[in-house]
Parts: structure tokens; sequence; C-alpha cells
């Protein structure tokens, strides 16, 4: 049985600034993208990493599983600082870590069947394997995500989204990881097959004993498969706390805007509660605002807002925010 008390992962003050625009006679600039994480990840719990496009999400994600060197910070996985690791110590890591990405249409190589696809890990994490074994091996996990065995000898560009998404778990599932990175995976999908995907992955979770980072926009769907939910804004994460925690009891200001905007299926109570849109835009992250981060947009914003960035602190057990008016 798992133990959900159990830290598995541990990222504290994570950092990832990337160079930008620089030249000859031109200095370059430095975008933000992570500026500062700190949260745990328990072992088989799922743990919903939401916020606007741009403010980090990906970015924190492909970090953590060093895809990104880190700019600051450490990253403890069962107690191994991963970030310190040399490239050969880091491949047996790579085994536990894996990712599912974003895009089906252009994560997979469209030159390899399915059955390579799928093998390739193997190849990298098990050289000893015959030829023979990763494509039976391969079968197997096409069986796990519910698709024809048969399919080995297919190319990517034969199958629909969806199919193509449950190839990239089969890829992921290969090398028979603990913890997954999932890179927005069901944001590139039609609705009736996202929900597919999602409860093909709590399936995988329960028979397979994953533990998952779960990046999405999807706030109704972040709160069906998450334990526990992380908001981020501008590469800083502002509030997190348990799923029914956060979605009943939200405290920031920034949170409370993004549940007011998602569509609710009632017209009577969608036209007695219109949503309300954030004025502003996202600030650029090469220039953060001075203080917290979201007080050009905040309406509770007051002037210590625009001094002071705000500690990021548990107001109350298991829910932790980052907010002078809280």
């Amino acid at each position: 049985m798992l133990d959900k008390q159990a830290k598995l992962l541990e990222v504290r003050g994570l950092k990832k600034h990337f160079s930008v625009g620089g030249g000859l006679f031109k200095k370059a600039s430095l975008v933000q993208a992570v500026n500062g994480l700190d949260f745990d990840i328990y072992q088989g719990e799922t743990l919903g990493l939401v916020g606007e496009s741009g403010c980090g999400k990906s970015t924190a994600g492909r970090t953590i599983l060093q895809l990104y060197k880190p700019t600051a910070g450490s990253i403890l996985y069962d107690g191994v600082d991963i970030t310190a690791l040399d490239r050969k110590a880091m491949l047996e890591y790579r085994r536990k870590l894996q990712i599912i990405f974003q895009d089906p249409y252009s994560s997979l190589n469209p030159r390899l069947t399915v059955g390579n696809i799928i093998a390739e890990p193997l190849m990298i994490h098990h050289g000893d394997m015959s030829r023979q074994d990763r494509l039976d091996f391969a079968k197997e996990l096409l069986m796990k995500v519910n698709l024809d065995p048969s399919f080995v000898n297919r190319y990517p560009h034969e199958f629909s989204g969806g199919q193509r998404q449950r190839i990239g778990i089969a890829r992921a599932l290969a090398v028979e990881p603990e913890f997954i990175v999932c890179d927005e995976p069901i944001s590139a999908l039609d609705v009736s097959v996202q929900a597919q995907v999602v409860t093909l992955m709590e399936e995988l979770q329960d028979t397979m004993n994953l533990t998952y980072l779960f990046i999405a926009h999807d706030l109704s769907m972040v709160r069906h498969i998450s334990d526990r939910v992380a908001v981020m804004y501008l590469g800083k994460i502002v509030e997190l706390a348990d799923r029914d925690e956060i979605y009943e009891k939200p405290q920031h200001p920034y949170t409370k805007a993004l549940l007011r905007a998602i569509p609710v299926p009632d017209p009577i109570y969608a036209e007695a509660n219109p949503i309300q849109p954030l004025e502003g835009e996202v600030p650029s992250p090469i220039h953060p605002p001075q203080g917290c981060y979201f007080s050009p947009r905040c309406p509770l914003a007051q002037p210590i807002c625009h001094e002071q960035s705000p500690e990021y602190v548990e107001k109350s057990p298991r829910h932790f925010c980052a907010c002078h008016m809280v």
C-alpha cells in the first residue's frame, strides 16, 4: 500500500532563468521563468499545478526532471539531491522520472513505428533485452493503455490525437517509472477524449504505484484527478492546499479569480453570476513588478503589496499562501 505521508520529491528554492536577446553590443535580458518554488510531492499522490499560460508551469516540470538545469535551488528525490548528480549518475534517476508531453502530434517521431517509439527507452535503460523481447513488452504496454497490440508496426500519422497520447503514455511507462510529470497531457485533445485519458491515468496510477505532477489549464479536470493543487503566477506558487480546500475556501485573490472563470453548465446560475475577468496583462518575466507580482492586477492591493514581496507561509493546516491581505 502506498504511503502518502512519505515525501518522494522535495523542491526547495527552485529557480530557472533564461538569457534572451543578447548580441555583440547588446546585453542579454534575463527571463525569470521559475523564481523560487518550494513544495513537496508525496508518494502515490497527484499534485495539480495550475496557472495562466506563460506562468512557468512547464518550465518547472522540465527543470524538476533536469531537462533544464536549474539556476538555483535543490530537488531532492527520495532524499537525494539530483541537481548535484553528474550525467552518468543521473541516468539511473531518469528511469524513475518520466514525462508525458503536451502535444501528441510533435512528441512522437514520425519516422519510427509505434513499437520502436515505445521500445526506445528500453534500448537505453535495458540494453541487454533482445529486440523481440522489447517488441513483446511494447505490445503489453499498448494493451495497458487500451490499444490493440497489433499497432506496433504502424506509424504515428495513422492515429488520432487521443490514440497518440496513449502511445506517449505507454512510452513513459516503458521503464517502469515512479514519478511522472504530466505536462498538460489533455489540453490538445477533444473534450470527449480528455475524460478517457484522465480515467486511464488514474487506473495506471493505482495499478503501477505512480506519483504525478499534473500540469493543466482545466481547473475542473485538475480537481477531479488531484489530491492537492498548487496555483502558480509569474514563476511563483501563490497558493497550495488540499484539492477540496482550495476550491471551496480559496485565499489568494488570484486563485479566486481563476475559480470565477470556470464555466458553469447552469445558464440561470451563469446569468446571475457572470464571469469577472481579471483586468490588466500578466507582467513580463523579464521585468517583474516590485513587491507582490500579482499586485498590478489585484483588486485588494495595498501600498505594502507594491513594496514588499509576501512571504509564502502556512496560513492554516496544509494550506499555504503568499498574500499580505490574507
